[in-house]
């Protein structure tokens, strides 16, 4: 085995990517940030689809999932929504540049390591559903964004906050509207309303 592998001090590099960069933000947020709240969010919601749905999730598995979903963008940086999502030739290009950087990043390690860090770029049918919940999740990560900015009067997400709700409240997941009903509407709280 070779002495030098760059994977992880890649990884490390997360905290350097801003989100939200079209917008000026009252608390800057990296995806290193981001993705530590999609993991809580999206083992949350297998936990909830185990207890109070009987579904076979495993928290575990959709927590690391969701820790390494955005991890490609230490290569390709953080391209804003309005512009990923512009037309269906953008964003198809966008995947299979994204696509590229994960086996970039996977090249980065030893090879006997591979096969164990794969599933965290290349979707496989045996997680499918595990990743609609970090794509939820990651959605619900984005409207608490919104929320937050939103109570610190930052009038730029204003139209940002409707929107997530919007598609927060489209989200035909069980497990979604169980976290919206129970756990979402704290965030709108200050930390007095909490802890009263």
């Amino acid at each position: 085995m070779s002495d030098n592998y760059n994977f992880f001090a890649m990884v490390n590099r997360m905290k350097y990517i801003d989100r939200w960069a079209l917008m000026p933000n009252t608390q800057k947020e990296n995806i290193a940030e981001h993705s530590h709240s999609v993991a809580v969010i999206a083992h949350a919601l297998a936990l909830i689809g185990k207890k109070e749905f009987g579904k076979n999730y495993d928290e575990n598995r959709v927590a690391v999932l969701a820790l390494y979903h955005d991890t490609t963008e230490v290569i390709t940086g953080d391209m804003p929504t309005p512009v990923k999502y512009y037309n269906n030739d953008i964003k198809s290009v966008y995947k299979e540049i994204e696509a590229v950087a994960g086996q970039r990043l996977l090249s980065m390690l030893p090879d006997e390591y591979r096969a164990d860090y794969e599933p965290m770029f290349e979707h496989s049918e045996e997680d499918r559903e595990l990743w609609l919940l970090v794509k939820a999740a990651d959605k619900i990560s984005a409207l608490i964004k919104c929320i937050e900015e939103n109570r610190m009067g930052n009038r730029e997400f204003d139209i940002a906050l409707k929107a997530q709700e919007q598609k927060i409240a489209e989200i035909d997941i069980p497990e979604v509207k169980f976290f919206s009903e129970h756990f979402l509407k704290a965030y709108y709280l200050t930390l007095d309303e909490h802890t009263k």
